[in-house]
């Protein structure tokens, strides 16, 4: 019995582990069957075109490794790849640009892109390559043919750079922005001589030691902004072009004194705290130089000597080279200049001797009181001159000069006397930006001593602001012979208007703006502009508005008056090219706006504001407020039946009138006729 037991035990146990096998097959046979299905959909996910496979964004953690071999374009951006330890890449030898920005990447294994002979462009930006400590003592290996290397956004400190850069023969464009990078050492590049352009914008970088960039012979564009550099002090890169050192905490930059001609086209130093103007190199090619936003207290350059001899005495320059200046410099090629945002109170005059070919000057937002442009530096090929939110109470421009000048800013200053056809003298000004001033505008036939500035008989002006000017007349024929185009005179509180003040602008004027004055009736008719496209008569005191059938008028801004209705002439005049019209906030009467009303209601795309344009109907003796959108007829049925009835009434009471007027002369004539008989 026993051994029967014992039989049928190692049966069930052979059955059982038969069953037991059967089930690990399976198994082992779905896990690779999911794996396979994993991998086939990574790589159906992955678009293949031609020479390029694209695998970004497929939350891929490792290579894919069934790719057609001959690929030229590799991009697996946007993944979770952590580590590149596999020698999956061997099998895309013929690989020129690599994408892997935007993973997870810790370790790069030594020699992964050694066999990939072919490799130019190798994006590795915005990984975590930071935290590899061994970054600091290996060498990746070579990339002998990499030309465009992005290690930007890695999180790299100094030092940690070199592990790509000691074997890159080949690289022109490194891309180191966006890191922890706090100095550069004079080997930092050692293994790069080639390289044309170095970005390390937004680092810590305290420290340049000297000679770091001296090996590199094609360098051309170097962006060093947003780091902590306090001062260059001896600036010698003859070959670079174009040099970024702005937002750093910079006092100065000198470049060292040399016959030999400096290459630099391109200087940014704007947003550091330099307090005079830069020594730059005595022959030099610069056409861009941007010093907006320091705290230059001077355009002389004596001053930056003297800070760096005081910075010697205190050792904290020990190898600074001094350089003196005399003052100003030989600028002849500078195209553009910005000096604003600074704390300048006086520019003189023989500053721009040398400036031969400037075309845009910005001067705004200092302190100077006065601005001369004379004949020692006429400025004649400048076209842009900005002198903006300056308190400038003095203006001069001596004779033949600016002559290219065409647009001139002087909004926010004190300007209140200038010479009446100081702009008349300017012969290609095309804008003129008055705003925040103290202007007066003369009359035609006014005498050029009384304090005005005359605005006519320039025949190339076309862009005229005298906003918030404190201006209280607009006289006739202020703008006669002056072909503008756009005109504002806004924001002038009390702004009385002549009849002729737009006289001779019948067919320039475009845009006209008299938002803000407290005009309570325009005495102009704006139909006569026939070229007139755009009025802004918002936030004034009208009370009615009339305008002829020959308005070309396509935008009419009338919100915040006091407008109670819109005569249907009007109306039909700017429904012919009307595109836009506002008209909020104005006390409407939903009774007496029929016309107005029927055209919100079937085309409120011409009314941007419809939303909040409202009128007023009276119910129970009272003010009711609506939207213009919902007015309907019986809203007003009551005050028309009431309007009908006193009509009805007048009538009957005229009638009676007129009755009971013939029945008396009637009777008054029957009277006489019977007292006639009588006395015969």
């Amino acid at each position: 019995m026993y051994a029967m037991k014992g039989h049928l035990w190692r049966k069930s146990q052979s059955a059982h582990s038969n069953t037991m096998g059967a089930r690990l097959w399976f198994l082992f046979f779905a896990v690779n069957e999911v794996a396979a299905l994993v991998h086939s959909q990574q790589l159906s996910s992955c678009q293949v075109f031609q020479k390029d496979a694209y695998c970004s964004n497929l939350n891929l953690t490792s290579i894919p490794p069934q790719l057609p071999a001959s690929i030229h374009t590799l991009d697996l951006s946007w993944n979770l790849l952590q580590n590149l330890t596999e020698d999956v890449l061997f099998s895309y030898p013929t690989i020129k640009h690599l994408n892997l920005h935007s993973n997870r990447i810790q370790f790069i294994q030594p020699g992964f892109f050694q066999k990939m002979a072919h490799l130019q462009v190798l994006d590795l930006s915005k990984n975590e390559l930071h935290v590899n400590a061994a970054l600091k003592t290996n060498a990746l290996g070579p990339l002998t043919s990499v030309h465009t290397l992005d290690l930007s956004g890695n999180g790299l400190f100094t030092d940690m750079s070199d592990y790509f850069l000691r074997d890159a023969p080949a690289l022109t464009d490194l891309y180191l922005n966006g890191n922890s990078i706090t100095k550069l050492g004079k080997d930092t590049f050692s293994g790069s001589l080639a390289l044309r352009n170095i970005n390390l914008h937004n680092n810590v970088i305290l420290e340049i030691e000297e000679g770091t960039f001296d090996s590199l012979l094609d360098l051309t564009e170097l962006d060093l902004s947003m780091n902590s550099i306090s001062c260059i002090t001896d600036f010698n890169l003859f070959h670079l072009k174009s040099l970024n050192l702005s937002k750093n905490s910079m006092t100065s930059f000198q470049s060292i004194e040399s016959d030999e001609e400096f290459q630099l086209l391109h200087l940014d130093l704007r947003e550091n705290k330099i307090h005079y103007f830069p020594i730059l190199p005595s022959n030099n090619k610069l056409i861009y130089l941007d010093l907006s936003r320091n705290q230059l207290r001077s355009v002389n350059s004596t001053g930056a000597a003297e800070e760096l001899q005081y910075l010697r005495e205190k050792e904290e320059l020990t190898h600074a080279p001094l350089r003196s200046s005399n003052g100003h410099q030989e600028l002849h090629r500078l195209f553009y200049l910005d000096l604003s945002y600074n704390q300048l109170k006086n520019v003189p005059p023989d500053f721009f001797s040398s400036m031969r070919s400037l075309e845009t000057l910005n001067i705004s937002n200092n302190c100077l009181g006065t601005f001369i442009v004379d004949s020692e530096g006429p400025l004649n090929a400048l076209k842009t001159l900005d002198l903006s939110f300056n308190n400038l109470q003095n203006l001069t421009f001596s004779e033949g000069t600016l002559r290219s000048l065409v647009t001139l800013y002087l909004q926010g200053n004190s300007l209140s006397i200038l010479d009446s056809g100081m702009f008349s003298s300017l012969p290609s000004i095309t804008s003129l930006h008055l705003q925040l001033n103290e202007l007066r505008v003369c009359g035609l036939q006014e005498d050029p001593t009384s304090n005005c500035v005359s605005f006519s008989s320039i025949p190339t002006l076309q862009y005229l602001y005298l906003s918030e000017n404190e201006l209280s007349y607009l006289p006739a024929h202020a703008f006669q012979g002056t072909p503008l185009l756009i005109l504002d005179v806004s924001l002038n509180p009390g702004l009385k208007v002549s009849e002729q003040a737009l006289s001779g602008l019948e067919n320039s004027l475009t845009y006209l703006s008299l938002k803000g004055n407290h005009l309570k009736t325009l005495s102009m008719d704006m139909s006569l502009l026939r070229g007139l496209r755009m009025v802004d008569l918002s936030s004034n005191r009208l009370t009615s508005l009339s305008l002829s059938t020959e308005s070309n008028i396509e935008v009419l801004n009338l919100k915040n008056n006091r407008l109670t209705f819109l005569d249907d002439q009007t109306l039909m005049a700017l429904e012919g090219m009307l595109k836009s019209l506002y008209i909020s906030f104005n006390p409407l009467s939903c009774c007496a706006n029929a016309r107005l009303i029927s055209w919100a209601q079937q085309a409120s795309e011409t009314i941007p504001d419809i939303t909040v344009v409202t009128c007023q109907y009276r119910k129970n003796n009272e003010d009711v407020e609506i939207s213009l959108r919902n007015v309907k007829p019986e809203h007003c049925e009551t005050l028309h039946s009431k309007v009908l009835l006193i009509s009805i009434i007048a009538v009957l009471v005229l009638g009676l009138m007129v009755v009971l007027l013939v029945a008396i002369k009637l009777c008054h004539s029957r009277s006489h006729r019977f007292n006639h008989s009588y006395k015969a």
